[in-house]
């Protein structure tokens, strides 16, 4: 397991855990992030990092991709 940030990009990975609050887990739940969801690290860009997530690409900042915890498929 690994923090989103240190995920290889074009690999895909199954969200383990998010260490967050309540308010931010339910940000992440209407945008298809929650435990057992499938994501994939596409780039960085500067402070944030597009992710694939079922068929929609997003942009999340790093503070809140080190708080996801992903493993391998």
């Amino acid at each position: 397991m690994m923090p989103l940030t240190l995920a290889p990009t074009d690999q895909g990975f199954v969200v383990y855990k998010i260490f967050a609050d309540q308010k931010l887990k339910a940000h992440l739940d209407h945008l298809g992030i929650l435990v057992g969801s499938e994501i994939t690290p596409l780039i960085f860009c500067g402070k944030d990092l597009i992710v694939r997530v079922k068929d929609c690409r997003l942009a999340l900042n790093k503070e809140v991709a080190s708080k996801i915890l992903v493993k391998a498929v």
